[in-house]
């Protein structure tokens, strides 16, 4: 198993009132990882209003406070990480075993970005089919919760996460870098949880995310991203 002190990652963490979550998540991190191939963990606190931010610091992560937005809150967290390679995770989303070195052996074979393959938390066939895609190693298949590792050169180049972006800036971003990189898509899975499909209804939320999709394919900017998604999931 590959072990290279001169490697690190820093990961990055956006938070917004996520204290029944990311507890369990930093738990699990640690149950993960090997100590000395991560920097560091930073949580960028939103402006949370319960315990998120105690929570965080209660299991030894770094929390720093951003205005409002995954995109800054994603782009404020690498501003000030240290770490040679940037790891965006979901705060409510679970890594595979290993998955430090599984990231780093992927950087030595030359691989500047990629993520992991996703699973739902749940055994409902149509959300285990949509996790199933994302092993296609295709831009319509890419998606937030299956994680995002890139070296920090790479992200400065391109600037980073899009912030007129207040949805989709995920899918923005790596659909940047499939242009100009080999994205890779590990064969490992991360876990992340369906809670919104069991607040809103499968179909309902599936249906809405692939019009989302259609959308943007079609030249849809940011803002007409958001608008549809306030009206029929945000608020619905």
């Amino acid at each position: 198993m590959r072990q290279n002190k001169d490697s690190s990652i820093s990961i990055i963490i956006p938070v917004l009132n996520e204290e029944g979550f990311i507890g369990d998540v930093l738990q699990h991190l640690g149950q993960t990882s090997s100590s000395f191939n991560i920097k560091e963990i930073i949580c960028v606190d939103g402006g949370s209003t319960d315990k998120t931010v105690e929570v965080v610091k209660a299991h030894g992560g770094t929390v720093l406070q951003s205005k409002k937005g995954r995109a800054r809150q994603m782009n404020f967290g690498a501003k000030h990480a240290q770490g040679e390679i940037l790891y965006f995770l979901h705060a409510d989303t679970l890594t595979p075993k290993h998955f430090d070195t599984t990231i780093l052996n992927a950087i030595d074979e030359g691989h500047e970005s990629g993520c992991f393959r996703m699973q739902f938390d749940t055994k409902n066939p149509i959300l285990r089919f949509f996790a199933w895609l994302s092993h296609i190693n295709h831009t319509l298949c890419r998606g937030g919760d299956q994680s995002l590792f890139i070296k920090r050169e790479l992200f400065e180049l391109n600037e980073g996460f899009n912030e007129d972006y207040l949805i989709y800036e995920d899918t923005e971003f790596i659909t940047r870098l499939y242009r100009q990189t080999k994205f890779k898509v590990l064969s490992e899975a991360v876990i992340t949880s369906a809670r919104k499909y069991r607040e809103k209804g499968w179909v309902r939320i599936q249906f809405h995310f692939g019009m989302i999709h259609l959308k943007n394919y079609l030249g849809a900017g940011p803002k007409e991203l958001f608008q549809y998604y306030s009206k029929h999931i945000l608020n619905a």
